[in-house]
């Protein structure tokens, strides 16, 4: 029974290897934004003198959107890979990142919704740079999602500062 119980658990730990196929989509996704990156600033630099100043900022905001979120996948597949997946083998210790291996699952939450909520900042301050084309009802309704995205961002910071200072309390 022991024998059948052992490979069982030795295929369930196998198992994590599921998720690498996740983690290649989501680099995939990052090439995506590179690609979108470049084309909206190919398409900006020969406009940029023939535009008011406020379409720049938004143009730019959109360049610093794809930016953050492409931040975000990278900090997601390296993070989530190393929690779930395997320890990442880097020969040069120099190109680690710092923050690799030390970013644990509720510390990414926090990172997400950070993420979420800056980049809702970004498309927030897009609409106000050009709150005229936007009605009341939907300035209103974004600036309820933004408040949302900030709300639950410090509450996730909270619960994870609680839990290290519990789980510090109990060691």
């Amino acid at each position: 029974m022991k024998h059948i119980e052992h490979g069982f658990e030795k295929r369930l730990f196998s198992s994590r290897w599921l998720l690498a196929p996740f983690y290649v989509g989501l680099i995939i996704a990052v090439l995506l934004l590179l690609l979108r990156f470049f084309e909206d600033l190919i398409l900006l630099v020969p406009q940029v003198f023939s535009l008011d100043e406020s379409t720049l900022v938004l143009k730019v905001l959109t360049l610093v959107d794809l930016c953050l979120m492409a931040n975000l996948l990278v900090i997601i597949v390296f993070s989530s890979y190393e929690s779930f997946v395997s320890r990442v083998d880097i020969k040069n210790q120099q190109e680690r990142p710092s923050w690799l291996g030390r970013v644990g699952f509720s510390s990414l939450k926090v990172k997400v919704i950070s993420s979420i909520a800056a980049i809702s900042a970004i498309e927030l301050l897009k609409v106000y740079l050009d709150i005229n084309n936007y009605s009341h009802t939907q300035v209103l309704w974004m600036v309820i999602i933004f408040s949302v995205f900030v709300i639950a961002g410090v509450l996730f910071a909270l619960m994870d500062r609680m839990s290290s200072g519990q789980s510090k309390k109990d060691s």
